[in-house]
């Protein structure tokens, strides 16, 4: 293995930045997690990093192993590894299945080691390669084209099908069965050819998510402006940052303060993120060190380009024999993304829900050769099968007793903006 580090501005890491997407469209597989500058969070450690082309790597299996199967392709190589666990692996976790259709095909899980990867901290970035690689010789980006996005998105479900559905939840909580569930739906286009480069470029401008991917498999690509971190591990520590509670942003400061104040006094929003901070409190409790399991920040409200997010972050100590895919399982599916009681929410979810989720929902991230991690939620997030020539965004809404349909049904609209600004940039 070779080791560069080179000391670079940020500007010259965005420019970098920008030539290695271009350098990697040869390669059928490669990662880019991208900040978008946004360190906000104490938890963040690099501006952005990138990997590419696959010197071994690892699929899901049909067989109900995938977590062991990690660990086991983990422990003989002890390298640094890029992937996702997508949602669908729940059925491994707990009694359950997932029978609606998929158009993507996203595998369940995935992992590469990397022929390169180049980790951007503030002032510098190291170079790691499995050969001799020079960043000096890499392309000059690929021009911005601008080019108009058309297509036609649909919705998946109506707002009539919408309002039953969401009713029928609403009544399994009245009867006490759960008491929140993230219900999902999707957008879609069909027959669509595209350019995920520009796209991803576009959707990282207006969102400059903390968790951004750009992620090619073959002919699979996930284009990410995820706000929302799953797990990160350093050393001893585990940390889960979980989501709810979304405000739309105001082009007037003082109606967008207003917002932001409102929705960190919102009840209802509080009440979601609370139950939901109390679920992964939980799941880290069953692999946590004894008393170790501290909520740090409870309902605290971040500000993004389109949206103000409430999130409390939730930290734990973990022994080190407990292996890195014993801790990506035990708080999976992610909490903010599926409801409680758990197990009955995915339920719920599964059967009402009209779309599999598949990657969204799950987490995409990196595992260090130490055993480190971090992950995000796969949230905000466009997929394209360029074969199929098909275009997905999912998103949903938190739903408790206090939910108002209508509600609801808007807070879903406001999330999928960023994909119809996408397709209909003139509107």
């Amino acid at each position: 293995m070779f080791k560069t580090t080179i000391l670079l501005t940020i500007n010259q890491q965005q420019k970098l930045k920008q030539q290695l997407l271009s350098f990697a469209r040869q390669f059928e597989y490669f990662m880019l997690l991208d900040s978008n500058l946004d360190l906000t969070d104490s938890y963040s450690e690099y501006q952005w990093i990138f990997a590419c082309g696959a010197h071994r790597f690892i699929q899901a299996s049909e067989e109900k192993n995938n977590f062991e199967l990690l660990d086991k392709f983990y422990n003989e190589h002890k390298t640094d590894l890029f992937g996702f666990l997508g949602y669908e692996l729940k059925n491994e976790i707990e009694n359950l299945n997932s029978n609606n259709p998929d158009n993507i095909e996203f595998p369940n899980m995935f992992f590469f080691e990397p022929e390169i990867s180049i980790w951007a901290s503030t002032s510098s970035v190291e170079v790691k390669s499995h050969y001799p690689f020079n960043i000096e010789i890499l392309p000059e980006p690929a021009p911005e084209k601008h080019e108009t996005i058309t297509g036609q998105a649909q919705h998946r479900i109506n707002h009539e099908t919408y309002t039953e559905k969401v009713g029928k939840l609403l009544k399994n909580i009245q009867l006490g069965n759960i008491y929140e569930a993230n219900f999902c739906m999707e957008f879609y286009a069909e027959k669509i050819n595209v350019n995920p480069y520009e796209i991803y470029a576009k959707l990282s401008t207006q969102s400059n998510a903390p968790f951004g991917v750009f992620f090619k498999l073959k002919d699979k690509f996930l284009l990410s402006a995820s706000p929302e971190r799953y797990l990160k591990k350093n050393g001893a520590k585990l940390i889960a940052q979980p989501m709810k509670g979304t405000a739309r942003r105001s082009q007037w400061a003082l109606e967008d303060m207003q917002l932001k104040l409102d929705l960190e006094n919102n009840l209802k929003e509080r009440s979601e993120n609370i139950m939901i901070c109390d679920l992964v409190r939980n799941d880290l409790s069953k692999i946590a060190a004894s008393g170790s399991v501290t909520v740090e920040e409870l309902c605290k409200v971040y500000t993004y380009p389109m949206v103000h997010q409430m999130i409390s972050t939730i930290t734990c100590q973990v022994a080190p024999e407990i292996t890195v895919a014993e801790l990506l399982k035990s708080c999976f599916p992610p909490g903010s993304m599926t409801g409680a009681p758990k197990v009955r929410a995915m339920q719920l979810i599964e059967e009402h829900e009209t779309t599999k989720r598949g990657l969204y929902s799950g987490c995409v991230g990196y595992i260090t050769e130490i055993g480190n991690f971090d992950f995000n939620v796969v949230i905000r997030s466009l997929q394209y099968n360029q074969t199929n020539q098909y275009l997905s965004y999912m998103t949903g809404s938190a739903i408790t007793s206090l939910s108002a349909i209508n509600d609801e049904y808007n807070e879903c609209l406001l999330k999928s903006q960023a994909f119809f600004n996408l397709l209909n940039p003139q509107q």
